[in-house]
């Protein structure tokens, strides 16, 4: 019900062959091109705020371009940017477009080498300066990079200082721009040493050249540049030579997944992506597992090469739950159990009575967990109708078998989301009002005051839409009762590797917490846990604790939910509201093998979300303690 913004997608394309080989076997040698333009629209879920692109040439001669790249910013950005390098071919004849030796020699993006990047930003900077893929250049082709990645980073600081320490000076302070300055000056000296070992041979000007060229190893790059980095992330690069890599996080926060034949290596942050694109089984797509990293050599040569020694189990499970494309396999199944699991607390909020439910699903990202609720509703009413023909202790009649089996789970498309509300309308009322007809209902989908009505979403976070929109436009349809239930748990901790939730008090969970220590004058409470906060912040973060926790203790989810629903009522609806979540062992349940549970428990995987997740709740604390002073409320 609420738009929350994962950083980044990433695409890599190597193709394997000459330009050749594609214009011959499939009509164009724009094959490569093509495959990024499929691998970034299938993915265009994972960022809408801006998209780059990228592409190196091989073998080019001196005088001669042989990096490219496009950038955009916008929704559409991915349509601009592909438009932008079409028209370098605009007014070309067929034949001429189907010349490869004049593409090789002329046209740009013409190349074997392709990155591309779909951007969501969480730090909040915005400007086609911050839109990927990062680009630094040199006179040495070797030395060329062109970065991007799908991360966010917990200790920009301390790397910040490492780099300054070292007598550099970086221009920007963000991750991206300071990984790409790190590891350009780790690829510098990559080089340098390839070039020390070409003179001890005896070589001398191009050989030289050809030497560094044939023996960069990237893994020591990365092997020397990662290791101080704290966060989640999947980083991609190519190099003005024909170096190719992509690096997973060794916590495994962040996906991706690869594919290689004697064609093409290709690289996305998603696997069906790379179904689709290259018309793939799941079993031909790898995972790139934690800590290594997909190396392609500027001669063809494919490798996983481990980077970093595995730090833990900690796949992000809110990615399958709602950013993730539904369409792969184990997300639609994971997402179907997460829905399934949700039948008995659903019908105990409705008090069993299906009969006078209907049931359905708001925004499309909850359909697929919506069915699984159906499965579940479904497999009980059967369940109820063979203990109601067994207690008969008869043989029933044909009117007896019709009463017990008409009985059905009411699905109706309850509510429609109807129109994106634009930025540009700043105005308070009018923006509110808008906001509140963002939804509309399908009328006439419930008996009015008889019918109780669910509605599942796959996650609740702000609480600020269900508020201004969703609550009050359900109420026009006059429900016995509101249920409103999330197939994801309790979101009650700031994210820091890469999604944009990095406030406590954005939280409806957090916010309606603290209304309930105060309610029951528990305010020391509060103050006791900035002071355990402020105490671990002393502490290397290595050890420090997630002491934020203990706010959450004194109550129960209902107790939670209760004060929510309170908080969250709009004025004048009067319809009995009640929140159904997740509980944590379901989500455990469905999705077992992604343990990244950190915006349910608390429990984040490296010592930089805690630290950030203790200090959230000293500014948050301080913040208040400031609007008090300067207030007085």
């Amino acid at each position: 019900m609420e738009e929350i913004k994962e950083d980044c997608g990433v695409a890599l394309i190597r193709l394997l062959k000459p330009l050749e080989y594609y214009q011959q076997k499939y009509g164009t040698w724009m094959y490569g091109l093509n495959k990024l333009y499929l691998m970034m629209e299938k993915q265009h879920n994972r960022g809408q705020e801006g998209a780059g692109m990228a592409c190196v040439k091989l073998d080019t001669q001196p005088g001669h371009e042989y990096m490219f790249r496009e950038r955009a910013e916008g929704s559409n950005a991915i349509t601009e940017i592909f438009g932008k390098v079409h028209k370098n071919y605009a007014g070309m004849s067929a034949q001429q477009l189907a010349d490869v030796d004049h593409a090789k020699a002329g046209l740009p993006f013409a190349g074997e080498l392709y990155m591309g990047h779909l951007r969501y930003s969480t730090t909040g900077k915005t400007g086609i300066s911050y839109v990927h893929p990062f680009l630094r250049r040199n006179n040495w082709r070797a030395k060329n990079l062109c970065f991007c990645g799908n991360f966010n980073m917990t200790n920009v600081d301390e790397i910040f200082e490492k780099l300054t320490l070292q007598g550099q000076c970086p221009r920007i302070y963000s991750d991206t721009y300071i990984m790409l300055e790190l590891m350009g000056h780790r690829l510098d000296r990559e080089v340098e040493r390839n070039f020390a070992e070409a003179k001890a041979k005896g070589l001398t000007n191009t050989d030289i050249t050809r030497y560094i060229e044939d023996h960069v190893r990237m893994s020591n790059v990365l092997k020397t540049t990662m290791p101080d980095f704290d966060g989640g992330y999947v980083v991609c690069g190519v190099t003005g030579s024909g170096e190719m890599f992509s690096m997973r996080d060794p916590w495994g926060i962040r996906p991706a997944f690869y594919y290689k034949d004697d064609e093409v290596v290709a690289l996305a942050s998603e696997r069906p992506v790379l179904q689709t694109t290259f018309d793939l089984e799941c079993e031909d797509v790898e995972e790139l597992k934690p800590g290594t990293a997909l190396m392609v050599k500027r001669n063809g040569e494919c490798s996983i090469e481990r980077i970093l020694a595995p730090r833990g189990d900690a796949a992000c499970s809110f990615e399958r739950i709602y950013f993730s494309r539904g369409s792969d396999r184990d997300i639609y199944n994971e997402r179907k159990k997460l829905g399934e699991q949700l039948t008995g607390p659903i019908l105990k909020a409705v008090n069993h009575d299906v009969e006078h439910t209907v049931f359905s699903y708001i925004p499309n990202t909850a359909e697929v967990a919506y069915y699984g609720m159906l499965d579940g509703l479904t497999q009980h009413l059967n369940e109820r109708k063979i203990k109601q023909i067994e207690a008969l202790g008869h043989a029933p009649s044909h009117e007896e078998l019709q009463s017990i089996m008409n009985a059905y789970v009411r699905s109706e498309k309850a509510a429609w989301k109807d129109i994106k509300l634009r930025t540009f309308i700043a105005e308070g009322n009018s923006r509110n009002d808008l906001a509140s007809h963002v939804y509309d209902i399908t009328y006439g989908s419930i008996d009015a005051g008889k019918d109780n009505l669910v509605i599942i979403d796959d996650s609740i976070v702000r609480g600020t839409t269900l508020k201004k929109s969703i609550l009050r436009i359900l109420d026009r349809l006059h429900p016995k009762k509101m249920v409103i239930v999330s197939s994801a748990p309790q979101i009650r901790y700031p994210d820091y590797y890469g999604i944009d939730m990095p406030c406590l008090e954005e939280f409806c969970v957090f916010r309606a917490t603290i209304a309930l220590l105060k309610d029951r004058h528990m305010e020391h409470v509060i103050h006791a846990i900035y002071e355990a906060c402020l105490e671990e912040l002393r502490k290397p973060k290595e050890r420090m604790t997630n002491v934020v926790r203990a706010i959450y203790e004194p109550f129960t989810t209902e107790e939670i939910n209760a004060k929510i629903v309170e908080m969250l009522r709009p004025s004048g609806v009067t319809t009995p509201i009640e929140l159904v979540y997740q509980s944590i062992e379901g989500l455990h349940e469905a999705m077992p093998g992604y343990k990244g549970d950190w915006y349910f428990t608390g429990h984040f995987p490296t010592p930089g979300g805690t630290k950030l997740c203790n200090q959230a709740f000293v500014n948050y604390y301080e913040s208040v303690e400031k609007d008090i002073a300067t207030t007085g409320v």
